[in-house]
């Protein structure tokens, strides 16, 4: 699933194309549409001018003259400012000058239109690049495990399974550690890995794991950058001892047990 340096860099490869373009009519896929009603969406976003395309969490927000579109990637999104529709094509927008495409083959993104505030952004957590050292550590005072707590969107949004992963390792943290048992440096440690792992991640466009790309149809790079995740048995690149896999959350987590200490 696009994380939070996927969503961004999306979102920043589409977003000086997109603002100030019409949208002059657009055709979904009624499982694409939250709620399910197709005609109304298209009948709405008719003649509505695109203002700006930003980001919340994993969510990209278009925000246009009236209303906001709010589009979630799913597993396998893409939105594409080129190309033809096709099998695994679910939104079709017709601009005033181009097109913007929804692709998306295991069809488990969604987009959604509200008046006012979209509802998915209120519900979450601070974001990961915003949010001070004293909040972060303050969010922390609770039980749950640290790999279950940073997929959490409430508490923070934007990480997934693949930078939670990340920077618990970069942090020397086990995934099963209770967020309430760090200690302020430790927390400190891991308030410092997560922003700098982001940063890097966006700056190398993203994990391209399956068929991940941009809005110009073009790979990221920070796969090559992974320390744990996906690396099950392989050597850690710290210690040299074996990557192990472990459920947490329901999601299968990576970890060096000699580097990441609970």
């Amino acid at each position: 699933m696009p994380e939070l340096p996927e969503v961004e860099t999306v979102v920043r490869s589409v977003a000086a194309h997109l603002a100030g373009r019409r949208i002059v009519s657009s055709s979904f896929t009624s499982r694409f549409v939250t709620p399910g009603n197709r005609a109304k969406l298209t009948q709405r976003l008719a003649g509505r001018r695109i203002e700006s395309v930003t980001r919340r969490g994993k969510f990209i927000l278009i925000a246009l003259d009236q209303g906001t579109l709010t589009v979630h990637l799913g597993m396998t999104g893409k939105l594409l400012l080129s190309g033809e529709a096709g099998e695994h094509t679910h939104g079709v927008f017709h601009l005033d000058d181009g097109l913007l495409l929804y692709h998306d083959p295991r069809q488990f993104g969604r987009i959604e239109f509200s008046e006012g505030p979209p509802p998915r952004v209120a519900r979450l957590g601070p974001e990961p690049l915003e949010i001070s050292f004293e909040e972060f550590r303050a969010r922390l005072k609770r039980k749950t495990r640290m790999k279950a707590l940073l997929l959490n969107q409430a508490f923070l949004a934007g990480l997934g399974n693949i930078y939670a992963d990340e920077s618990l390792f970069a942090a020397g943290i086990h995934p099963l550690t209770p967020a309430s048992k760090l200690t302020a440096a430790r927390a400190k440690k891991l308030y410092d890995a997560i922003r700098g792992i982001l940063k890097h991640a966006i700056k190398l466009g993203g994990s391209s794991i399956s068929d991940y790309v941009n809005g110009r149809g073009e790979r990221g790079w920070f796969q090559m950058e992974h320390r744990v995740y996906g690396r099950e048995g392989e050597p850690c690149a710290n210690c040299g001892r074996p990557i192990r896999k472990i459920l947490v959350a329901q999601r299968g987590t990576h970890y060096c047990p000699h580097c990441q200490k609970k």
